[in-house]
């Protein structure tokens, strides 16, 4: 068993924090910001706090955004039953604010670990889809193992850092097997090792509630072989979006990742690492903007669309 201790987040945009009533009765709170069409926004950490987002680097400029909070975090309530906490069982809250907000199809963006529960939500709700965008998505929800190589093939993509000797020696540890610092680690995680990216990840200390992590990976709730096939299956555009310096994942995984997709798009931010608003708020902006804009206006009502069969191709890229 785990606590979890939701807090109350600043939140400068949405005063007083709106809220809605999940399905088991827990309290979710959310922020808005922007202009235009409503896209959702589901966090990383996992459930970190969604203020860590901020206005994504100025793509509030072209889109409303509505991050929520995932239960547990940030504003929103801990719920009665911590296992309620496990991603798959945090689909059933993504629905919900898809209703509240009486959206009857969401375009749907989503970092980090937070893309597993939007690949979740996106198998059980297909018909709801009207577009995903992964932003250097965990691929936790298709493959079932971490290769600390992959840490290496990013630290030898940097020229030398103050911070690279240690970094290796951390990766060297991890490949071992043994106990490893990840402090060291964590400036492989941006694009630029600055004041920004450190007051980012001290912030996140806080952000992200104790034990989170195991809760939101419990045993149980993903199934990488029977989503890998599920994919297949989602016939919404998808862009997968990544950070050329990022880790998690790698750019070429991210590329077979997009493929993977009916509708794929690869994008890739130059510079750029986990959280590449921060790096390079602008060309983020232009990549996800021109994305969105691509995505063809709902029809009423929504209606499923069957699964479709097609080629192998190229996967596209957002440029």
């Amino acid at each position: 068993m785990y606590a979890l201790a939701g807090r109350a987040a600043g939140l400068p945009v949405s005063d007083p924090v709106p809220t809605f009533t999940a399905h088991d009765g827990t309290i979710l709170a959310y922020r808005v910001t922007g202009r235009g069409e409503p896209l959702v926004v589901l966090p990383g950490g996992p459930m970190r706090a969604g203020e860590y987002l901020g206005d994504l680097g100025g793509l509030a400029d072209h889109r409303t955004l509505h991050i929520l909070d995932l239960r547990g975090s940030g504003s929103s309530a801990v719920p009665a039953d911590p296992e309620s906490c496990r991603c798959d069982r945090q689909v059933a809250d993504v629905e919900s604010f898809r209703i509240h907000l009486g959206l009857g199809t969401a375009d749907v963006l989503a970092h980090s670990a937070g893309a597993t529960l939007a690949l979740l939500y996106a198998i059980r709700h297909p018909s709801r889809i009207r577009s995903l965008a992964l932003v250097t998505p965990s691929l936790r929800a298709v493959r079932a193992e971490f290769d600390p190589a992959e840490l290496g093939e990013a630290l030898a993509a940097r020229p030398e850092q103050p911070w690279t000797a240690a970094a290796a020696s951390a990766i060297a540890s991890l490949t071992a097997g043994t106990e490893a610092d990840w402090a060291a680690l964590a400036p492989l995680s941006y694009g630029r090792w600055d004041d920004v990216a450190r007051a980012d990840e001290a912030a996140g200390k806080h952000q992200i509630p104790p034990g989170a992590g195991a809760l939101y990976y419990a045993p149980g709730g993903l199934d990488p072989a029977a989503t890998r096939r599920a994919l297949g299956q989602l016939t919404a555009p998808v862009l997968v979006l990544a950070g050329e310096l990022d880790w998690q994942p790698l750019p070429r995984l991210a590329r077979e990742f997009a493929a993977e997709f009916p509708q794929g798009v690869f994008a890739e931010v130059p510079g750029g690492g986990h959280s590449p608003w921060l790096d390079d708020p602008a060309e983020f902006t232009r990549l996800v903007a021109a994305f969105l804009a691509m995505i063809p206006a709902p029809t009423v009502p929504p209606a499923p669309v069957p699964p479709a069969t097609l080629p192998a191709a190229p996967v596209p890229e957002v440029r």
